[in-house]
Protein backbone atom coordinates (compact mmCIF):
# COMPACT_ATOMS: atom_id res chain seq x y z
CA UNK A 1 0.00 0.00 0.00
CA UNK A 2 2.75 2.45 0.98
CA UNK A 3 4.72 1.65 -2.18
CA UNK A 4 1.69 2.32 -4.37
CA UNK A 5 1.03 5.63 -2.64
CA UNK A 6 4.65 6.72 -3.07
CA UNK A 7 4.56 6.02 -6.80
CA UNK A 8 1.44 8.13 -7.20
CA UNK A 9 2.99 11.14 -5.53
CA UNK A 10 6.07 11.13 -7.74
CA UNK A 11 4.21 11.09 -11.03
CA UNK A 12 2.91 14.70 -11.18
CA UNK A 13 6.41 16.07 -10.71
CA UNK A 14 7.67 14.13 -13.71
CA UNK A 15 4.74 15.40 -15.73
CA UNK A 16 5.47 18.93 -14.62
CA UNK A 17 9.05 18.51 -15.75
CA UNK A 18 7.93 17.27 -19.15
CA UNK A 19 5.54 20.20 -19.50
CA UNK A 20 8.34 22.60 -18.66
CA UNK A 21 10.63 21.06 -21.27
CA UNK A 22 7.86 21.22 -23.89
CA UNK A 23 7.17 24.83 -23.00
CA UNK A 24 10.86 25.70 -23.24
CA UNK A 25 11.14 24.05 -26.68
CA UNK A 26 8.04 25.79 -28.00
CA UNK A 27 9.29 29.09 -26.64
CA UNK A 28 12.69 28.55 -28.24
CA UNK A 29 11.16 27.74 -31.61
CA UNK A 30 8.81 30.71 -31.35
CA UNK A 31 11.61 33.10 -30.44
CA UNK A 32 13.77 31.78 -33.26
CA UNK A 33 11.01 32.46 -35.77
CA UNK A 34 10.31 35.83 -34.22
CA UNK A 35 13.96 36.75 -34.58
CA UNK A 36 13.95 35.57 -38.19
CA UNK A 37 10.96 37.79 -38.92
CA UNK A 38 12.63 40.75 -37.21
CA UNK A 39 15.80 40.03 -39.16
CA UNK A 40 13.99 39.94 -42.46
CA UNK A 41 12.19 43.19 -41.65
CA UNK A 42 15.53 44.77 -40.74
CA UNK A 43 16.88 43.67 -44.10
CA UNK A 44 13.93 45.17 -45.97
CA UNK A 45 14.36 48.32 -43.92
CA UNK A 46 18.07 48.45 -44.84
CA UNK A 47 17.21 47.97 -48.51
CA UNK A 48 14.66 50.76 -48.35
CA UNK A 49 17.14 53.00 -46.54
CA UNK A 50 19.77 52.15 -49.16
CA UNK A 51 17.42 53.39 -51.87
CA UNK A 52 16.98 56.63 -49.94
CA UNK A 53 20.72 56.90 -49.37
CA UNK A 54 21.34 56.40 -53.09
CA UNK A 55 19.02 59.30 -53.89
CA UNK A 56 20.73 61.48 -51.29
CA UNK A 57 24.15 60.52 -52.66
CA UNK A 58 23.12 61.37 -56.23
CA UNK A 59 21.69 64.68 -55.07
CA UNK A 60 24.93 65.48 -53.27
CA UNK A 61 27.02 64.47 -56.28
CA UNK A 62 25.17 66.66 -58.78
CA UNK A 63 24.88 69.71 -56.53
CA UNK A 64 28.57 69.87 -55.69
CA UNK A 65 30.51 70.77 -58.79
CA UNK A 66 33.14 68.09 -58.62
CA UNK A 67 33.47 64.75 -60.32
CA UNK A 68 36.13 63.57 -57.89
CA UNK A 69 34.15 63.35 -54.69
CA UNK A 70 33.26 59.70 -54.39
CA UNK A 71 34.57 59.53 -50.78
CA UNK A 72 32.27 62.39 -49.73
CA UNK A 73 29.27 60.89 -51.51
CA UNK A 74 29.99 57.52 -49.91
CA UNK A 75 30.38 59.17 -46.50
CA UNK A 76 27.07 60.99 -46.98
CA UNK A 77 25.32 57.71 -47.85
CA UNK A 78 26.98 55.84 -45.01
CA UNK A 79 25.63 58.42 -42.61
CA UNK A 80 22.19 57.10 -43.56
CA UNK A 81 23.07 53.43 -44.03
CA UNK A 82 26.35 52.38 -42.37
CA UNK A 83 26.19 48.96 -44.09
CA UNK A 84 26.92 50.44 -47.51
CA UNK A 85 30.40 49.17 -48.31
CA UNK A 86 30.98 50.64 -51.75
CA UNK A 87 29.31 52.73 -54.42
CA UNK A 88 29.87 53.57 -58.04
CA UNK A 89 29.55 57.06 -59.49
CA UNK A 90 28.96 57.08 -63.24
CA UNK A 91 29.01 60.55 -64.73
CA UNK A 92 27.32 61.24 -68.03
CA UNK A 93 28.92 61.69 -70.49
CA UNK A 94 31.81 59.50 -69.39
CA UNK A 95 34.99 61.27 -68.33
CA UNK A 96 33.27 64.65 -68.35
CA UNK A 97 34.52 67.59 -66.31
CA UNK A 98 32.63 69.53 -63.67
CA UNK A 99 31.65 71.95 -66.44
CA UNK A 100 30.52 69.41 -69.05
CA UNK A 101 28.78 66.73 -66.98
CA UNK A 102 25.09 66.27 -67.69
CA UNK A 103 24.23 63.97 -64.83
CA UNK A 104 25.33 61.14 -62.61
CA UNK A 105 24.21 57.63 -61.76
CA UNK A 106 24.97 56.54 -58.22
CA UNK A 107 24.92 52.80 -57.66
CA UNK A 108 25.43 50.87 -54.44
CA UNK A 109 27.84 48.13 -55.47
CA UNK A 110 28.09 46.38 -52.14
CA UNK A 111 25.94 46.43 -49.05
CA UNK A 112 27.02 44.22 -46.16
CA UNK A 113 23.83 43.29 -44.44
CA UNK A 114 24.53 41.30 -41.26
CA UNK A 115 21.91 38.74 -40.30
CA UNK A 116 21.20 38.60 -36.58
CA UNK A 117 18.97 35.55 -36.69
CA UNK A 118 20.56 32.26 -35.57
CA UNK A 119 18.71 30.51 -38.41
CA UNK A 120 20.92 32.38 -40.85
CA UNK A 121 23.97 31.27 -38.88
CA UNK A 122 22.96 27.63 -38.84
CA UNK A 123 22.01 27.65 -42.50
CA UNK A 124 25.30 29.42 -43.32
CA UNK A 125 23.22 31.91 -45.24
CA UNK A 126 25.24 33.97 -47.62
CA UNK A 127 24.10 37.59 -47.68
CA UNK A 128 21.15 37.74 -50.07
CA UNK A 129 21.62 39.13 -53.54
CA UNK A 130 20.76 42.79 -53.47
CA UNK A 131 18.25 44.53 -55.61
CA UNK A 132 19.88 47.22 -57.77
CA UNK A 133 20.12 50.49 -55.89
CA UNK A 134 20.82 53.07 -58.53
CA UNK A 135 19.65 56.63 -59.09
CA UNK A 136 20.28 58.88 -62.06
CA UNK A 137 19.98 62.64 -61.64
CA UNK A 138 20.45 65.21 -64.38
CA UNK A 139 22.59 68.11 -63.34
CA UNK A 140 20.41 70.99 -64.40
CA UNK A 141 17.56 69.92 -62.15
CA UNK A 142 19.83 70.59 -59.21
CA UNK A 143 20.82 74.12 -60.14
CA UNK A 144 17.73 75.46 -58.38
CA UNK A 145 18.34 73.51 -55.20
CA UNK A 146 18.09 76.10 -52.41
CA UNK A 147 20.08 73.83 -50.10
CA UNK A 148 23.00 73.27 -52.45
CA UNK A 149 25.23 75.69 -50.54
CA UNK A 150 25.18 73.77 -47.26
CA UNK A 151 25.18 70.47 -49.14
CA UNK A 152 28.81 70.71 -50.07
Amino acid sequence: MTHHHHHRRRHPRRQRGATLVEFALVLLIFLTFLLAVVDFSRMLFSWNAATEATRAGARYAVTCDSTAQKPQVLAKMRALVPEIADIDLAWVPAACTAASCEGVTVTVTSLDYQWISPIAGFAKLAPMAMPRFATFLPRESMRQDPYSIDHC
